[in-house]
């Protein structure tokens, strides 16, 4: 695998596009056209082989043996070093922020699943910042986080929002576990992953609840002159922006506006919304801690044998009503919660007499829109190394 195989971006195109048209503010549409081309010249493949996990060491290192790169303003991977694990603050901004969020996105893997690292055998997480001028986005290439500073006039710093980092380390866990295929109801479940494990992160580092959280992603990226909050909502798809000249957030929030498209990849970032918001809907009927909750269900289905690389939205949402009976029992108010979640947002249906299945379980009659990429077949979790 080459650098940029896995390139996974926190700014979706069709944004960037909308940044790249705007006359009222020129250093960012420049910014945005330079991102774009980035992103098309490296078109990265909608699928590689699994990664597979490194053999864990009798006793694996569990630090984040963390290594920040600058850039300097080029496009030259990866950087001069300037700051190892346990070495203090270097009083750079994007350093110390990316060195803080990478421990912090290490710490919450390890405390709550109790996973070494992204790939679960220690993985050193290594990041460069000031990437590029002006460059307007954060992404995850396989092998190390990249962080642009933003153009300052519609986006800040990469490394102001702990969300985005869990975001793109959360992509090398998918990377190293279910491997969703990114394109489509795949690609899109891969986005949202991303999304509700970056939320989780933050989440946990702050020590807030499910009803405490904004479930917004990517919060404080927006300058003052853009009439937003965030990239995205979870809690309300297509509501984190809506400005007279990046448009409205176009995320839907269930079936009923699903995009087809063949842009982004078959629209992964938009369709991510409906996933997302289900996840919401999920963990907020759940209560408490996210991450124990609706989290530990969406965990266990990410590592079920049962989620295939290219399942759609109705597979991965029986996985995750049986993987929410297993962990907290059949017809518990969690398995309840999560199946009442994928039918409203549209992806699982109603049972025949247009009532709740108490018990969790989704029959034929819960079937609802698939795309058939995916099977969502099997016996329910069986843990991948």
């Amino acid at each position: 695998m080459t650098a940029h195989d896995r390139f996974r971006s926190v700014v979706p195109p069709y944004l960037l596009q909308a940044v790249a048209r705007a006359a009222e503010h020129p250093r960012a549409a420049a910014a945005a056209r330079t991102a774009l081309a980035e992103m098309s010249a490296v078109s990265a493949p909608k699928h590689e082989h699994r990664v597979r996990p490194r053999q864990l060491a009798a006793t694996p290192d569990r630090s984040p043996q963390r290594t920040i790169a600058d850039a300097a303003g080029t496009t030259t991977l990866p950087g001069t070093v300037v700051r190892r694990e346990g070495e203090p603050a270097t009083g750079d901004a994007a350093v110390d922020e990316a060195y803080a969020g990478l421990g912090a996105t290490h710490a919450f893997w390890l405390e709550v699943f109790g996973r070494v690292s992204i790939d679960g055998a220690g993985l050193p997480l290594d990041a460069t910042v000031h990437y590029g001028q002006d460059y307007d986005n954060a992404y995850w290439d396989g092998q190390r986080m990249v962080f642009g500073d933003g153009d300052d006039e519609v986006f800040r710093r990469f490394t102001v929002a702990l969300d985005v980092i869990g975001h793109e380390l959360a992509h090398g866990v998918t990377q190293y576990t279910a491997d969703l295929t990114y394109e489509g109801q795949s690609g899109a479940l891969n986005e949202s992953v991303s999304d509700v494990f970056g939320s989780l992160v933050a989440q946990y580092a702050a020590g807030q609840t499910a009803e405490q959280a904004t479930w917004l992603i990517g919060e404080g990226l927006f300058t003052d002159a853009v009439h937003g909050v965030a990239l995205r909502s979870m809690r309300a798809p297509g509501t984190a922006y809506d400005d007279p000249v990046l448009g409205k957030d176009p995320q839907p929030s269930t079936m009923a506006g699903y995009v087809q498209t063949t842009e982004d990849s078959g629209g992964v970032h938009l369709n991510s919304g409906i996933p997302n918001h289900a996840f919401f809907l999920a963990a907020t009927a759940i209560g408490g801690n996210a991450w124990e909750g609706a989290g530990a269900v969406w965990w266990d289905a990410l590592t079920s044998d049962a989620t295939t690389e290219s399942i759609d939205f109705a597979g991965f949402a029986r996985v995750t009503v049986d993987a929410a009976a297993r962990r907290f029992g059949r017809g518990s108010a969690e398995a309840t919660a999560v199946a009442d979640a994928w039918r409203t947002v549209g992806v699982l249906g109603a049972t025949a007499a247009g009532t709740t299945d108490t018990d969790g379980d989704v029959g034929t009659d819960g079937d609802a829109v698939t795309d058939g990429s995916g099977d969502g077949s099997g016996d329910g979790p069986r843990h991948r190394a």
